[in-house]
């Protein structure tokens, strides 16, 4: 049987202690079947179990493999595209709807971190750091934007201000989130995952889904074994491959890539970040960073679209480190590690129903931390038959890439480089 062990990161070397569930045998019942053992999996099960469903979750490596144990780590409202581009797409209505979920998934991680007793090094605050000033006047628009849907607690930081929470020459101006953070995410899921397990979850490991057999009773097919349930949900983003063909052709894998850096000590850590927020910065192509808790910085970058694994990770993202910290120039990487997530045309998320009982999630487009753990709610909403803030998401409009999958990947790199010649220029 084949056996996938987490990737080579700084993670999965700090993960704390977590069982090797067993790969699914034979034939099984549930409720709810689960495909995809990440974030949107995990929080949905938990939702369902703390409603009294049975669930049973499928995941084709170890809990928390694909994105949730390999992101930056960061707490980020809102979506990929913000609240005013919802608002052009949609009626008053669902943006109200829209609105007022992009500011819940942080505080769902709260929760669950508070009532499981989660230890995954949980810090709050996240700045957001203007390049130029065209991207500081777009910060102090998302504040007033963000109040609109009443959220408050955005404040706008000046060339001194932004000084005192980052130590680098390279930012005009930015905005504090309290309300976003940072976390250790493959902890984050682990503890999730053991809290589904404490209310009667099971999960197999292992266990790829190779086939989906719709139907009144829809069945989820392992190599070993099935699982035959009432709802079917699937969560596995960027990992599912062909699995769904109607859903992978409005979405493209897009990897990114992370390094951290051998410890820093305290003195040095605190000089760079003083507060222990993290940042990232408001690039299209956007750099990202944060302390971990044994004060080495992780720092991530750059899109890689096609999910290819760069050759020389440490060759792509040290560059921008130096140039964002000039003092780490001869800083020792002890880790990097590579992770896809799923990209869609909208920069939107994709959540729909196949039939009338297969569910799903993905596309989070860079936002995934937070989005995921909404998901996780929402879609538990709409099993239980509540499902107006799943329409919400639903009616979302969505369209395949331009070029199909022949050309997807080489039309999205030329967007990209257009608006990387903006950012640089300040337009």
């Amino acid at each position: 049987m084949r056996h996938t062990p987490y990737p080579h990161s700084y993670y999965a070397a700090s993960a704390s202690p977590a069982p090797e569930r067993p790969a699914l045998q034979g034939a099984h019942e549930t409720d709810v079947c689960v495909i995809g053992a990440g974030y949107t999996g995990i929080s949905t099960a938990l939702f369902l179990l703390e409603q009294g469903f049975r669930v049973t979750v499928l995941e084709a490596a170890r809990v928390g493999f694909g994105a949730s144990g390999r992101n930056g780590g960061q707490i980020v409202n809102s979506y990929s595209r913000d609240l005013d581009v919802v608002e052009k797409q949609v009626g008053p209505r669902q943006a109200r709807l829209l609105g007022e979920m992009a500011f819940e998934g942080g505080q769902i991680i709260r929760d669950r971190v508070r009532r499981y007793a989660i230890d995954c090094d949980l810090k709050d605050g996240g700045v957001f750091a203007a390049v130029n000033h065209r991207q500081l006047k777009a910060l102090e628009e998302q504040q007033a934007l963000w109040r609109r849907y009443g959220y408050d607690r955005v404040e706008l930081l000046d060339a001194s201000g932004i000084r005192g929470v980052v130590n680098t020459d390279l930012y005009v101006g930015g905005s504090l989130d309290m309300g976003g953070g940072h976390i250790h995410p493959l902890n984050l899921v682990l503890g999730e995952a053991a809290a589904v397990e404490s209310l009667g979850g099971i999960i197999h490991e292992q266990s790829a889904v190779m086939r989906v057999q719709p139907g009144e009773r829809p069945v989820a097919y392992t190599e070993h074994g099935q699982v035959t349930a009432r709802f079917l949900v699937v969560a596995g983003n960027a990992y599912l491959g062909d699995l769904l063909p109607s859903l992978a052709a409005k979405s493209m894998p897009c990897g990114t890539q992370v390094v951290a850096t051998e410890p820093l000590g305290e003195e040095l850590a605190h000089s760079l970040l003083p507060q222990d927020y993290c940042v990232e910065d408001c690039n299209y192509l956007l750099d990202y960073y944060r302390l971990s808790a044994d004060k080495r910085l992780i720092f991530g970058g750059g899109v890689v679209y096609g999910a290819r694994d760069p050759a020389d990770i440490e060759a792509l993202v040290r560059p921008n480190l130096v140039r964002t910290f000039p003092q780490l120039r001869n800083v020792k990487i002890d880790y990097a590690w590579t992770g896809n997530f799923l990209l869609t045309l909208s920069r939107l998320p994709q959540m729909g129903r196949l039939g009338s009982n297969i569910y799903y999630s993905q596309g989070c487009s860079g936002h995934g931390v937070t989005f995921t753990h909404v998901a996780g709610r929402v879609l538990a909403e709409a099993i239980r038959g509540q499902a107006e803030r799943f329409d919400a998401f639903a009616a979302l409009p969505h369209y395949p890439f331009p070029g199909g999958r022949l050309l997807r990947v080489p039309l999205t790199a030329l967007g990209a480089w257009y608006y990387q010649l903006r950012d640089r220029i300040g337009w």
